[in-house]
């Protein structure tokens, strides 16, 4: 019985298959199966391979197969009798791939971006999107006009060189940024946050100008970002229209934006579901209170900081659920953080990807959780804002998928690596140093290792000198930057004093970041002070006393304090720092040196930033030498020269030249800085008004010395300068007047100082 049913059903698919071949042919389709198979055309491509395509599949399909496979240029399958012709005309080999006339862009840059390469298949479709390519990747250095003509250059035995001719035409750039809906800032002051810029008189010199679709969408988030820390928690970026001007020669950006209100915050509460913790200890997370501005940075931040709270206590499976419930009338956001269980989800695997140099130890290791671990988005989202600080990669996105099995998760970690190294050629001026050249290399990402490395060489006027750093960000394997200094300068104090300065030295470094903000650095220095007396009738006895070698071994110790908003321009936050170095483990030397400098900014509206800083300190020791001293002047106090207030001899030469510094010091400023009224806020131009106080004191001396301005005389100024964030470094110039004064202080009203790097 079996064996009828057997029979009966190889009967019936043998039918339906007979049924499949006649619809087959019925629509225009013959199945090559027993036929012989004849290939004719080919000349590299062996005729077994396109017999392989073509045999037991519908000839429509086999056709479509090998011209799949890029190695055809044409491919006809007929059928004549018994027998299925294959003609086929083979695409060309690629024996190199050349550009000429690329001059902006080398043309090493476009190997990897293209898809026609050396001993490869040539086709037409792959020359046509990699012409698209190119002219894609001049567009993002603001080349849109670039003109791409490619030619094939025949060669023997099929081979072909492919040739793109560029004409890469004039620069294409934004001309102008605008925004629709904003109300409660200007379109300038948005600008400010966006990393795309308007085309000024510094377009030749940057590229921020260039019209980029991905660096424009990334500007939308940035300005959505800072309407959120403003309180704007309903902002909507609503529609952002390119346009390009072919009269203005460049691209209208116009961003529409809605608003929506101002909110500040109500309630606040915590609350824990998990037993052992009270919500009451937690409450401390939080960084915004009843009253504030909303900031939805503030609200990451505490969840972040509750979610290390109760990490470390042990929950590593809880999560916090952030609540935000607005109330229109009164224009406030009521905050709760829940506190609970989450799922036990475990991380199975992180992958590092497109990671062509940097090494990925360099990025697993900013990652606080590993493979096993528990799974916490916070963290997690916290990795990805490290990876993208690091400024090693032009992107970063940390991406989930499912694991083996429903309670384990694959992190996919994917980046692209930029160029980290700079070659420096620079100059400058200063009231303090004179003319100034400058030689430099840096590298921020030494072999895809991670470490910090620069060698920085100078000569000027009035001094030169060459140094030596290094930093190993991860020392020992653990987040402490280990690093050191080597340095030697020699300075000709003429102008001011009686001597020159030879300093030669080295310093070792150990940081340890205790917190996103607070950094503390171990360090202990190595050098000497070689002085030279070069007027030896004039010159104080205090200063020859000081003359040759001195020797100093200190350790030391800082302290810092970091919430800027923005390292370069700042515009909110605080930085601050303790300094305290004890010289006396060997050396000559032996004093306790304790300095702090504090700054806050505070933005005043869209137009102006204030900035109030406070500086002092104070060295003890039983047999201190001059070198020891704080000379100080206008880093204290501007409209002062260089050691031009303080303790002097006045006793012998000039007293104004016989400078003997202080034991204390201290100051204190207020400074209002604004963009330059009629200039494009995007050439970072900026006026500056600004009123310092300060005093040095405290010299010990032998009582044979005529010791003048060692008394607390504060002294005051006023004054007004000239920023410029310039693209070949920062550039200041100042004008103070002194309001109080000594008679032997040194006046110096005008004060240039500038740095460069092209």
């Amino acid at each position: 019985m079996r064996l009828i049913y057997a029979m009966f059903s190889t009967l019936r698919m043998f039918g339906r298959h007979a049924a499949l071949v006649g619809f087959l042919s019925l629509a225009g389709l013959t199945v090559a199966h027993a036929e012989t198979i004849v290939v004719e055309g080919n000349v590299r491509v062996d005729k077994t391979t396109i017999q392989s395509y073509v045999s037991g599949q519908p000839l429509d399909a086999a056709k479509k197969d090998l011209l799949a496979t890029g190695l055809f240029q044409s491919v006809d399958i007929v059928k004549k009798g018994d027998q299925i012709i294959v003609t086929v005309k083979e695409n060309n080999i690629i024996n190199r791939v050349a550009f000429e006339g690329t001059k902006r862009l080398k043309s090493e840059m476009f190997e990897g971006e293209l898809q026609l390469k050396p001993r490869s298949a040539f086709s037409q479709a792959a020359l046509d999107a990699d012409v698209a390519r190119i002219k894609e990747i001049y567009a993002r250095v603001g080349r849109s006009n670039v003109d791409i003509t490619p030619r094939i250059v025949p060669l023997e035995n099929g081979k072909i060189d492919v040739v793109f001719k560029v004409d890469e035409g004039s620069k294409t750039g934004v001309k102008t940024i605008d925004f629709v809906g904003n109300n409660a800032f200007s379109a300038g002051r948005l600008r400010d946050e966006m990393q795309t810029t308007q085309s000024n008189f510094l377009s030749w010199i940057k590229t921020t100008d260039v019209y980029d679709p991905d660096r424009l969408a990334a500007d939308a988030e940035l300005i959505r970002r800072f309407y959120l820390r403003h309180g704007y928690a309903d902002m909507r970026v609503l529609d952002t229209k390119v346009d390009f001007d072919q009269a203005a020669g460049g691209y209208r950006v116009v961003i529409s934006i809605d608003e929506g209100k101002q909110y500040k915050v109500g309630e606040i509460s915590v609350e824990s579901k998990i037993a052992q913790i009270d919500s009451a200890t937690l409450r401390a997370r939080v960084q915004l209170n009843k009253g504030d501005v909303y900031n939805a940075d503030l609200v990451e931040k505490s969840i972040l900081g509750i979610t290390t709270e109760i990490a470390s206590r042990g929950y590593a499976f809880s999560q916090v659920r952030p609540r935000g419930d607005r109330d229109a009338a009164s224009a406030t956001i009521a905050l709760s953080f829940v506190v609970e269980e989450g799922p036990r989800v475990y991380i199975e695997r992180i992958n590092v990807r497109g990671n062509t140099r940097t090494r990925d130890y360099v990025i697993r290791r900013e990652f606080d959780i590993g493979e096993g671990d528990a799974y916490n988005k916070v963290i997690i989202d916290r990795t990805e804002r490290r990876l993208k600080n690091l400024g090693f990669f032009k992107s970063v996105r940390i991406s989930n998928e499912p694991g083996s099995t429903p309670d384990r998760v694959i992190i996919n970690v994917d980046v692209e690596d930029q160029s980290t190294g700079q070659f420096s050629v620079g100059g400058g001026y200063s009231t303090t140093e004179g003319v100034l050249a400058e030689v430099g290399i840096q590298e921020s990402n030494l072999q895809g290792r991670g470490q910090y490395a620069r060698l920085r060489g100078s000569t000027g006027q009035w001094s030169k000198g060459v140094e030596l750093n290094f930093t190993e960000p991860y020392f020992l394997e653990r987040r402490l930057q280990g690093g050191f200094d080597l340095y030697s300068k020699e300075s000709d104090n003429s102008r001011f004093a009686y001597y020159s300065n030879m300093k030669t030295g080295a310093t070792l470094r150990l940081g340890l970041p205790l917190t996103e903000e607070f950094t503390v650095v171990g360090r202990y220095s190595l050098f000497n002070n070689n002085i030279k007396v070069t007027d030896s009738t004039n010159v104080s006895s205090a200063i020859s006393a000081s003359e040759g070698q001195n020797l100093t071994s200190a350790v030391g110790y800082t302290l810092e304090y970091n919430t800027l908003d923005n390292t370069i321009n700042p515009r909110n936050g605080a930085l601050s720092n303790l300094k305290q170095d004890v010289a006396g483990l060997g050396g000559d030397s032996r004093y306790l040196k304790t300095t702090t400098d504090v700054k806050f900014y505070r933005e005043l509206n869209d137009t102006f930033v204030g900035m109030i800083r406070g500086q002092a300190g104070y060295i003890y020791g039983s047999d201190l030498r001059v070198i020891d001293n704080f000379f100080l002047g206008p880093d204290l106090v501007r409209g002062f020269s260089l050691s031009g207030i303080g303790p002097r001899d006045g006793g012998k030469g000039d007293a104004g030249r016989n400078g003997l510094g202080g034991t204390t010091y201290w100051g204190t400023s207020a400074e209002v800085t604004f963009p330059l009224f009629g200039l494009p806020r995007e050439a970072g131009i900026k006026g500056a008004f600004y009123a310092d106080a300060g005093s040095v004191f405290g010299y010990s001396s032998p009582a044979s010395l005529t010791i003048v301005g060692n008394d607390q005389s504060v002294r005051t100024s006023v004054g007004t300068g000239l920023l410029w964030s310039s693209p070949i470094g920062p550039i200041r110039l100042d004008f103070a007047v002194p309001v109080t004064k000594n008679d032997y202080d040194q006046v110096q009203n005008f004060r240039f100082t500038a740095g460069s790097v092209f």
